[in-house]
């Protein structure tokens, strides 16, 4: 099996010996984040998120079937996660990786058991029809912050979807196509977002936003996952060096505040994408003629 090729010792002694003195090789600060560029596609739900050399194409499908016979008034919704070659020679086509398998359980805790979206709303007939969405995470380039960037990506897809408008009589579901009424957004409860910490100099030194050098000379990584109202939904310690009480709150205080950071990102882009697709023109033509 491939693995990501390690750093040399020369380059590994450079990057701690720079992080003892608070320097990254590409100037940011030791809590800062990469800038995060998001990129929306002509369909709904289609979205390129790219945090520096890391890229990660993300894109919800939905259909409707018959809910779980224990979850007779709840749609489904379910996460992929795609790592091809073309993202890291470490990763292998149609084979999962160890990667891939943790990334989607991360995913899965942050973004489906959080209850980010409700399925409830996604519910047709009881026990007999709702809506199915499927999240895909492509990882086009790999550069550290892999988790974060998918996070990102699915919840800007999830915002950025529209479903069929449908009306029910009976047992049957009409689904208006676009022309016939507008899609209508999804029901989101709150925005949950990932951030991973690496742990350098036993836990005493955290970097925010790791590159994949960063990374592979970390001891150790804490995921930590919440919303923009301080609501941890997910601690998570992936392997390396022990991790005490005060080095999880340390990083449970720095995600929260870059959270909050963060969740400006995707507003801004929505309202960006809205203004290109006339959105906000038809919307005002609307109220005007419902004042008028």
């Amino acid at each position: 099996m491939p693995r990501e090729a390690e750093p040399s010792l020369n380059e590994r002694a450079f990057i701690l010996q720079a992080l003892q003195e608070d320097v990254r090789l590409d100037g940011r600060a030791i809590d800062a984040f990469r800038d995060v560029q998001l990129s929306f596609g002509e369909d709904y739900g289609v979205v390129d998120v790219t945090m520096g050399n890391t890229r990660v194409f993300a894109r919800i499908s939905a259909s409707i079937t018959a809910p779980f016979p224990d979850r007779k008034f709840d749609g489904i919704f379910t996460i992929n996660t795609e790592l091809s070659p073309m993202a890291s020679p470490a990763f292998e086509a149609n084979r999962q990786t160890e990667t891939e398998t943790l990334l989607s359980r991360l995913l899965e805790v942050a973004l489906r058991r959080s209850s980010a979206l409700s399925t409830e709303a996604l519910c047709l007939i009881a026990g007999a029809k709702v809506w199915s969405l499927t999240a895909t995470a492509h990882v086009l380039s790999h550069d550290g912050g892999l988790l974060d960037a998918c996070c990102i990506a699915i919840l800007a897809a999830l915002q950025h979807f529209r479903i069929p408008d449908t009306t029910v009589q009976g047992e049957d579901v009409k689904i208006y196509s676009t022309d016939e009424r507008d899609p209508v957004p999804l029901t989101m409860l709150h925005y949950p977002t990932c951030v991973t910490m690496a742990l350098f100099e036993g836990g005493e030194k955290v970097v925010v936003d790791a590159t994949l050098k960063e990374q592979q000379c970390s001891e150790g990584e804490v995921v930590v996952t919440a919303n923009r109202h301080g609501e941890v939904c997910q601690i998570a310690k992936l392997g390396g060096t022990p991790a005490d009480a005060l080095t999880v709150l340390n990083c449970v205080e720095i995600a929260v505040r870059k959270v909050k950071e963060l969740d400006r990102v995707i507003p801004t882009a929505l309202a960006k994408d809205a203004k290109r697709r006339g959105v906000g023109v038809l919307m005002a033509e609307l109220r005007a003629e419902n004042e008028r």
